[in-house]
Parts: C-alpha cells; structure tokens; sequence
C-alpha cells in the first residue's frame, strides 16, 4: 500500500481555542514580566537565581498538578503569582506558547520535537517517568473485533490510527519498528487522538489498530470485549512527562527563578499523588473529572509509582532515538535531544524531594 504524505516542517496549527482560563489579553499582559523583567537577559549557561523577586508571576497549563497542589495544600505556597490556564496537550501548549499566552506548558515528549521544527525554540524544565515503565504502560494497542490480530507482526497490511505531532503516533512508529515493520508495510489513518476517537473508530472497522491510553483501554474491553475487541500489551517504554517553556521565558531571571520553584512544587505534588490514592481518587478523577470512583482506582493501578531522576542522561537518550525515529518518517532534520533540555533544572525535582523526605 502507498505510503501517507510525510509530516511538513510547518505543520497547519489550529486557532487557539477559547480554552484559557483568563481572558487573551489579560494573559499577554502578565507574560510581559512586570516587575520581574530585567532589562538583560538571563545567559543561557549562568546559574539560577536563588530568589524570586516580588512582583513575579507565572501562567502554568498544568491542570492536573493544579489539582494535586490544591488537594495536598500546597498551591498556596508559592513566593510568586501563578495564573492558572486551562491548557493541556502539544497543539494547544505550543498554540499558546506562538500567543505568548503561556509561560510554562505539561506535556510528553513529542511536542518539545515538533516546537523545535516549526520554529518555536522551547526547553524542558522537568521530567517524570515510572519506576515500572513496562509493568505501568500508558498505552496499550487496542485491537478491532474480527482482525484476529494476536501480536505485532500480525499489524502487517492493517489500518492503523496515526496521531503525528502526539505521543500515540510516536509509539505507532516504535511499535511497526519493533515489529520489524514499516509505514509502508500498513495503511495509517490519520485521525485525532481526542476523546472517543480512536475507541470508535476500532468498534466501528474504521481502523483495525489504534494506541488507547488510561480508562479508555479499560471502557473499550468493557464496552466490545463481547464482541471480540481485544488490546496488545506493546513492550515499549512509553511514560515521558515533562514540563517545558519557551527559550524566550528564562531569559527573564525571576521567570527562570520562579519556573525552579515551581517544578520542585511539581515534584512534590505528583510524589503526593502517589502517597494519596484515595483522596486523588475522590478529588480528580470523581469531583474534577466526573469519572466514577472504579475508573479512578483503574487509572492510579495503571499509573505506578512515579520516578523523578537527578540525572537526565538516560532520558536524553531515549529522545534522541525518538527524534531520529520521526525524523526519518518525516524528512524533518535530526536534532540534538540534549538542546531540548535546561540541565539547570536538572536535579531540581529531585532535591526538593530528598528534601521532603
């Protein structure tokens, strides 16, 4: 079968919804820095400020640390001003990251890839993983009745849903490699990981392999295991979280100095999360997301113990070899994973909790 078009290197970005949670131009207001705008930049390679100056304010796309920083009270705490947006995922980040409506933005590892080829100079602040990466996957390969699709090899000539630019079209791509497979050796159908997406697309033949992530693998077993819907356990390392800012932002010291302290609060908050089920459970997943209380423990089972590491050497790695998997699928250039992250922050998350400890 023909090969899909390759990705541009300008990719088409949609208009950035209505989705802040203040209005546009308050939002650019407040990224101008105020008080904590210096009139020189910040070098690149010079140390940390030890201090966030008053007047300094941050605007964080992070709702689900939020949560987690109101339930375990630490969202108070902060020395500096933090502006809550409701943003989450690449497109809508690096969206308001063009506006300069965002300072910093949570996301996995393939935004931080397709910012850097259109343009937009970013770098990763954070980074969490899990302790059991395999053991806790985040996605596993949802499989249509009727396929009888029992392994990977067995994708060969399938339709296969592609999200490019999102993490689930990344792990597409790493699984038709593992598999020893090409993109020319399936048909990828290119459809929006959103929602119900992909789940539909599998009940309805649309597609007869697709990535599903959290309750979405347990709510499609449920819902066509009957009829013979099935999911692959994919063996891949699939678990980036990171936290990342426009290059732009930590030219500005108190930014830089306010984004240290936010991704140790960061660190903390998730390490609490983990120590808390029960009252993530009832607070995020039932009050703040309206899943039931069965869907909740199914997605802290599924989530592990998170991992946090004061050394990104490993990380970096595993990007580099995500960055020249897309690459080659893309025909965009090969860039250097380490230039993705600010290795200043590097042991920030890390301190903060053996400080908690």
């Amino acid at each position: 079968m023909p090969a899909l078009p390759r990705v541009p290197l300008r990719v088409k970005r949609p208009a950035l919804r209505a989705t802040l949670a203040v209005p546009i131009l308050a939002l650019l207001a407040a990224c101008g820095g105020g008080a904590g705008q210096a009139a020189q930049g910040l070098a690149p390679d010079a140390a940390l400020p030890a201090k966030v100056p008053s007047g300094t304010q941050l605007i964080v796309g992070d709702p689900q640390t939020k949560v987690a920083l109101q339930l375990s009270g630490q969202i108070d705490e902060f020395s500096f001003a933090v502006e809550w947006a409701n943003i989450s995922g690449g497109p809508q980040t690096t969206e308001a990251f063009r506006a300069g409506a965002l300072d910093v933005g949570a996301v996995a590892e393939i935004p931080p890839i397709h910012a850097t080829w259109t343009g937009l100079p970013v770098k990763i602040v954070a980074s969490r993983y899990r302790k059991d990466p395999i053991g806790h996957p985040t996605y596993e390969i949802g499989i249509a009745p009727g396929t009888g699709i029992t392994t990977l090899a067995g994708l060969r000539g399938k339709r296969i849903a592609y999200s490019p630019g999102q993490a689930q079209g990344a792990l597409v791509l790493r699984v038709l490699k593992k598999a020893g497979l090409t993109r020319n050796d399936v048909k990828l159908v290119e459809l929006p990981s959103t929602g119900d997406v992909y789940p539909n697309a599998l009940a309805s033949k649309q597609v007869d392999a697709a990535p599903l992530g959290g309750v979405l693998i347990k709510r499609y077993l449920a819902k066509f295991g009957h009829e013979g819907a099935t999911t692959l356990k994919h063996g891949i390392r699939d678990d980036p979280a990171h936290l990342y800012v426009r290059a732009v932002t930590l030219q500005d010291p108190a930014k830089a100095a306010a984004v240290k302290e936010y991704v140790a609060a960061w660190a903390k908050a998730w390490r609490w999360v983990y120590e808390h089920p029960d009252e993530w459970i009832a607070g995020y997943y039932v009050k703040d997301q309206g899943l039931s209380a069965a869907d909740g423990r199914y997605l802290v089972d599924a989530a592990g113990e998170p991992d946090v590491p004061g050394d990104w050497s490993d990380a970096i790695a595993r990007h580099q070899e995500t960055i020249e998997l897309l690459a080659a699928d893309t025909g965009n250039e090969v860039i250097n994973a380490k230039d993705l992250y600010d290795l200043r922050y590097q042991s920030v998350g890390a301190d903060a909790l053996k400080e908690g400890a």
